[in-house]
């Protein structure tokens, strides 16, 4: 007896075809695409590794410290990337089944825990002789006195009998002979302040009753800004400078021109004409000109 209904048409549906698995060389497409859309996104700048280039000596040593960190923390990342990778997909769970236990490897537990103290003694050696050489004080053919205040800075030329001095917006410029040793005598005359060049590479900081030496070789022609990193008062927005390297001729005529002027402004003047000042920008006073007044 047919158990259809009358009237009624029987339907049958053929079962849908299988999904081919996607192949597994896509997976690792994605993979790598993944990576390298980080390292785009994320300015990977070759061969500085998103540091600026500097434009001195010192900074050029330091930026070679931190290549080879980068490149040591990225071989170290690279091996335990893959360890973990390999170690992931060779053993992972296939069966209920125990794997065979292993208690120690002597002769792996020993390289693990050498290789770290191995690594880390060769970055302190690097880092040890980088720092002697950015904080060593070879002889000089020039040297300056920095000295900070609220909210300006002076930079006197001692052996040109030169002095420059500015408070607030723009700032006053420091003039440096291209390739020559300068020696900088940095010092505060009120509070903290922090002398940084970020083309230098190189920042200190400028404390009342302490000087800090330190020799800085421009190698590139150029105007660098400068500004103070410690805050240090109410305007310590405005607390910036610049730093123009020319050529040793045209240093010679610079400092021929400035040296010929009046008396500088001191400190004790400049600094009250910037806690005079009403508003951040209501006040910029720079002047270029001999020494004249320097006492602080």
């Amino acid at each position: 007896m047919d158990p259809t209904p009358p009237g009624s048409v029987s339907e049958t549906h053929d079962p849908a075809p299988p999904v081919a698995p996607r192949p597994r060389r896509s997976k690792w497409w994605a993979v790598a695409a993944l990576v390298a859309g980080g390292l785009v996104l994320g300015g990977c700048q070759l061969p500085t590794f998103g540091a600026r280039a500097p434009v001195t000596t010192q900074g050029h040593d330091a930026i070679k410290l931190w290549q080879g960190f980068f490149i040591t923390g990225a071989v170290v990342f690279l091996i335990v990337f893959c360890l973990i990778a390999w170690a992931v997909l060779r053993y992972r769970r296939r069966s209920d089944a125990i794997p065979r236990q292993t208690q120690y490897h002597t002769l792996l537990e020993i390289v693990y825990t050498a290789l770290p103290v191995v690594i880390v003694l060769v970055l302190f050696g690097f880092t040890f002789v980088t720092e002697n050489n950015v904080d060593a004080l070879p002889k000089q053919n020039l040297t300056v006195t920095v000295t900070g205040f609220q909210w300006g800075w002076r930079f006197h030329y001692t052996t040109k009998d030169v002095t420059v001095i500015g408070v607030e917006l723009p700032g006053p410029q420091m003039v440096l002979p291209v390739n020559e040793k300068v020696r900088i005598r940095l010092q505060s005359h009120d509070v903290i302040h922090g002398f940084y060049v970020p083309a230098f590479d190189f920042s200190r900081y400028a404390q009342p009753g302490i000087i800090n030496h330190f020799t800085i070789t421009p190698k590139s022609l150029g105007v660098y800004r400068g500004q103070c990193t410690q805050f240090c008062g109410l305007y310590h927005s405005l607390m910036r400078f610049s730093v123009r390297v020319v050529t040793p001729s045209a240093f010679d005529a610079w400092v021929r021109t400035h040296h010929a002027k009046g008396p500088a402004t001191s400190i004790s003047t400049a600094e009250k004409q910037a806690h005079a000042s009403s508003t951040p920008h209501s006040t910029s006073t720079t002047s270029t000109t001999s020494t004249g007044s320097t006492g602080l």
